[in-house]
C-alpha cells in the first residue's frame, strides 16, 4: 500500500465477532478471501463458544465494505444472526500483514 493509499481516507483497524451458524460452513476461508479481495489485512478464527472472531485493517472505505459483508453475507451456507464490531480506531500503518486463519 502506498503513501497515497493510506492518506486517502486513512487506515482503520476493527475487531469483530460474528454470531449464528458460522462454524463448519467455511466462514473463515470465505472471510480470508473477501479480505484479500478488498485489499485488507487481518485474521479470523473460531471460538469455543461457536462464534467467529477476528480483526481487519485497511482503508476506511474497504473496512466498511468488509463490515457489511461480515454482517450480511458471510459464506454461502452460513446464517449470521448478529455481528459485533469493537475497538475501531485510526492507525498510522498496518499492524499485521496478509490475511490469515488462526487456530
Amino acid at each position: 500500500m502506498s503513501e497515497e493509499d493510506s492518506a486517502g481516507g486513512g487506515l482503520v483497524s476493527v475487531d469483530f465477532e460474528i454470531f449464528g451458524h458460522v462454524q463448519g460452513v467455511c466462514f473463515r476461508m470465505y472471510t480470508e478471501k473477501e479480505g484479500l479481495r478488498l485489499g485488507l489485512v487481518g485474521w479470523v478464527k473460531n471460538t469455543y463458544s461457536g462464534t467467529v472472531v477476528g480483526q481487519v485493517q485497511g482503508p476506511v472505505d474497504m473496512v466498511e465494505e468488509m463490515k457489511v459483508w461480515l454482517s450480511k453475507e458471510g459464506s454461502p451456507t452460513s446464517r449470521i444472526t448478529r455481528a459485533s464490531f469493537t475497538n475501531q480506531r485510526s492507525i498510522d500503518r498496518l499492524e499485521v500483514s496478509g490475511f490469515k486463519t488462526r487456530f
